[in-house]
């Protein structure tokens, strides 16, 4: 069963805020969903205050998908536009919608969430570490997933002007750091982390 939760009001919310989506698709439509998702995205980046977006997979069928505006407004924009609505529609019978998060600030690794709608949030967990520790441990999981992503796309993207080499970059890391690496490296220095 899908999970929709509503967004904050605009009083709540004053600067970007990121959209998660869980959707679930069989394995065997991958290419049909890789598609879709790039056409949703291409439409979305030519709506005011697009921020960008990623998705990244987990198993075999969940597909988890982010996109970002500048401000609440503009999301609202985007989400309300029939160009939008078309695009969903047109994927009916592809994907199943499990979940959708409306959230602002980078939580989720370290932080409670400065505004949230999820509803079934537990009880507030112990104090974030000292911003430094933070900034530590993102770097650690930052420079090796660059170097490598600089390594790997050279071939193909070292003759392209800087502000494509950039997005490019950009958004393959930001799924595999969300995701995946950074979680990682959290639960790896999670001892440090809660030091004193």
């Amino acid at each position: 069963m899908s999970t929709r939760t509503d967004t904050p009001t605009t009083d709540e919310v004053d600067g970007p805020l990121t959209v998660s989506i869980t959707r679930r698709v069989a394995p065997e439509d991958e290419l049909l969903m890789q598609a879709w998702v790039h056409a949703g995205t291409s439409m979305a980046e030519r709506f005011e205050g697009f921020l960008g977006a990623g998705w990244v997979r987990s198993g075999a069928e969940d597909w988890h998908m982010l996109y970002r505006f500048d401000s609440r407004a503009h999301l609202d924009t985007w989400e309300r536009s029939p160009e939008r609505l078309r695009w969903l529609r047109s994927a009916a019978d592809l994907v199943e919608h499990r979940r959708t998060e409306y959230r602002t600030g980078i939580e989720g690794w370290f932080d409670e969430p400065t505004s949230s709608s999820v509803r079934e949030a537990g009880p507030r967990g112990p104090s974030a570490p000292p911003r430094w520790k933070q900034a530590t441990v993102i770097w650690v999981a930052f420079f090796p997933t660059s170097l490598a992503l600089t390594y790997l796309l050279s071939p193909f993207s070292g003759q392209w002007p800087v502000v494509p080499r950039v997005l490019v970059t950009t958004l393959l890391a930001t799924p595999w750091m969300t995701y995946l690496f950074l979680p990682f490296v959290t639960r790896l220095f999670g001892r440090w982390l809660k030091a004193d």
